[in-house]
């Protein structure tokens, strides 16, 4: 009894001699870890750069280190599932090993571009341009071109659901004439231009100049499209209805130019019906209208404004839709509906949905915005990694950089010209004609078309130059214009344009503030039940 009366009093003691014990340690720990934890390290703001670094990396990590760390450690377990599912797929040379580097190191140059007044897009496609064509890491990070022409397309479809669903209807309106003319005008000129001189300067036969004029003729929507985007989001233009206006005009010159293009490469080679050639590309922009505008208002009344996760399946059906109608137009041979299709989609539906429901908030623009952050930087860098250096080894670089360029001077004074009558300032339509500059996403997809196809028809060594000479100038005018088109949007709009709440504008007038109606509404509620309650309120 002794001894167990003895232990048991002794348990809490030795209990409590343990619990000190621990606490020492713990105190010894943060004692010696205390010069490398955040909390006892205070930034001022006279702190210096080598002060907010050191803070930067102190324990337990934090703010843009944190970010860091999670990406590498997120993208070595995404590694790792692609390894054991795929093997060979997941290792260098593999197709999913490509992408993760293609992916990783674009949002890494974007970070790094991103410190500079240029636009990140721009890192990525450096980065997928050097990826392409450095040597040895081309061939561990070869990407299948049937695999990177498809997610090009699924990260476009993205975009123009996103710049479709964005659109302001009222401005739509104020400059749908506009956009006519600023779709087709320019790039008319441009292709006559660098027909007449690819025939005097480069002897291509006229057939084949207008060839590579209507190759030459498309601005990218892969490019204009997020840039304008991104002014529309910081205030620039919008009053005067700018970035609406560039994205609408953008999707009907993509499919001028590819019905262009393909009209004269059917008479090329004779490989189809010349009155049909003609009018396909009229039959591409009813048809993608058309689908746009029946399933826009599809879109309105299912799912029901009544349904749970509605953003969820709203989100969901018109991206699904959207890559329907891409893919699904180029297997019925109309590739320009699908685009112009998607837009007018998203368009019509973000309509119906501000008016059942969604009038004080739109909260599919910011989950779009989330999956854009995904697709941005494989959409760029896909774009940059289908330049090839070993295409311009051949071909006359000289003079198709002369054309290039001579296309280039047309381009934008014609496009400087047709601002006129829509009471644009000098200084936008300079902002219109620097917006009218980058090519990448039609050159890249339809540059090596005409090669591809008098190699398959057997045609001979002077036609398959004028094809080569063709895909030189294609990859010359993605490497010149896709980063001068970037980052002139990026930098001039804050210099040409107005910004919304600084400067008054027609529109702004026409259009009434919403939450000014209900605060004068509400004012003179008040001003009339006092008048009734108040009797000595007689007037």
């Amino acid at each position: 009894m002794k001894n167990g009366s003895y232990s048991s009093l002794n348990v809490p003691q030795n209990a409590q001699e343990s619990q000190s014990k621990l606490q020492r340690i713990k105190n010894g720990i943060l004692e010696f870890c205390k010069p490398i934890l955040a909390e006892n390290y205070k930034l001022n703001e006279n702190s210096g750069c080598w002060h907010q670094l050191k803070y930067s990396f102190m324990c337990p990590i934090h703010g843009k280190v944190a970010m860091w760390v999670t990406k590498i450690i997120g993208a070595i377990a995404i590694w790792g599932t692609f390894w054991a599912l795929t093997g060979e797929q997941a290792l260098p040379g593999g197709n999913f090993f490509g992408l993760l580097i293609l992916i990783y190191a674009c949002v890494l140059a974007a970070a790094f571009v991103e410190l500079t007044p240029f636009p990140s897009l721009l890192g990525m496609l450096l980065v997928g341009f050097c990826l392409r064509n450095a040597p040895v890491i081309d061939e561990a990070t070869k990407i299948d071109k049937v695999w990177a022409s498809t997610l090009r397309t699924i990260a476009l479809v993205v975009i123009l659901v996103r710049a479709g669903s964005g659109l302001d209807p009222r401005a739509l309106k104020k400059v749908k004439w506009m956009a006519l003319r600023l779709a087709f005008v320019p790039s008319i000129a441009e292709a006559v231009s660098v027909a007449v001189l690819a025939h005097y300067t480069l002897d291509f036969p006229w057939i084949w100049a207008f060839i590579i004029g209507f190759t030459l003729s498309a601005v990218s929507p892969a490019v204009v499209v997020p840039s304008m985007i991104g002014v529309q989001e910081k205030g620039y233009g919008v009053a005067e209805g700018i970035p609406t206006l560039c994205i609408a005009a953008c999707s009907l010159n993509d499919v001028f130019a590819i019905s262009g293009f393909g009209v004269m490469l059917g008479i090329a080679f004779s490989n189809a019906d010349l009155v049909y050639n003609i009018f396909h590309g009229p039959l591409e922009i009813v048809l993608g209208i058309l689908f746009g505008v029946v399933v826009g208002v599809i879109n309105w009344y299912i799912p029901n404004k009544n349904s749970k996760n509605l953003l969820m399946y709203r989100l969901i059906l018109i991206l699904s839709l959207g890559m329907l109608a891409t893919f699904g137009f180029r297997v019925v041979k109309f590739p320009g509906a699908g685009a112009l299709g998607t837009l007018t989609m998203a368009f019509v539906a973000g309509i119906g949905w501000r008016a059942r429901g969604w009038e004080d908030h739109y909260p599919i623009k910011p989950a779009l915005a989330k999956c854009w952050q995904v697709f941005q930087p494989l959409l760029f860098g896909l774009i940059g990694n289908a330049v090839s250096i070993e295409n311009l080894q051949s071909g006359n670089v000289a003079l198709g950089m002369l054309t290039l360029f001579v296309g280039l001077v047309f381009r934008l004074i014609v496009t400087f010209f047709s601002a006129y009558g829509m009471n644009f300032s000098i200084k936008e339509k300079l902002f219109l004609t620097v917006s009218w500059l980058p090519k990448a996403t039609v050159q890249a997809a339809i540059g090596p078309v005409a090669l591809d196809t008098a190699r398959a028809k057997g045609a001979s060594d002077e036609i398959i130059d004028f094809a080569t000479n063709i895909l030189t100038i294609a990859v010359l005018s993605i490497l010149i214009t896709a980063p001068i088109g970037a980052a002139g949007i990026a930098t001039s709009a804050p210099l040409l344009l107005k910004k919304s709440g600084t400067d008054e504008t027609e529109l702004s007038e026409d259009i009434p503030d919403p939450l000014e109606e209900k605060e004068k509404k509400y004012e003179l509620s008040n001003s009339l039940i006092t008048s009734k309650t108040d009797p000595d309120s007689n007037c």
